[in-house]
């Protein structure tokens, strides 16, 4: 069984939310401009998100990010 299937649902939140901070920080982006280039005004959606543990990004947000970041959705979910 690979690694990626070894996540329990928590782990995957917490590795998606280091993946946002990794390729924001990329990019050089501040939560405040991340937050509000998906449409929010505050950073709480973001720094939450990126720590995974008591809230996590959804599909949507997800979506909204890569936008912004300019990258696929799908690096968020890599593993290594």
């Amino acid at each position: 069984m690979s690694e990626r299937n070894q996540l329990s649902i928590e782990e995957l939140h917490i590795k998606i939310g280091e993946n946002v901070k990794k390729y924001r920080e990329l990019k050089r982006m501040s939560q405040i401009e991340l937050s509000q280039a998906i449409g929010h005004s505050a950073t709480t959606i973001i720094s939450l998100g990126e720590i995974g543990k008591r809230k996590h990004f959804n599909i949507e947000q997800l979506h909204k990010i890569s936008i912004a970041l300019d990258i696929d959705v799908c690096k968020f979910f890599e593993i290594s």
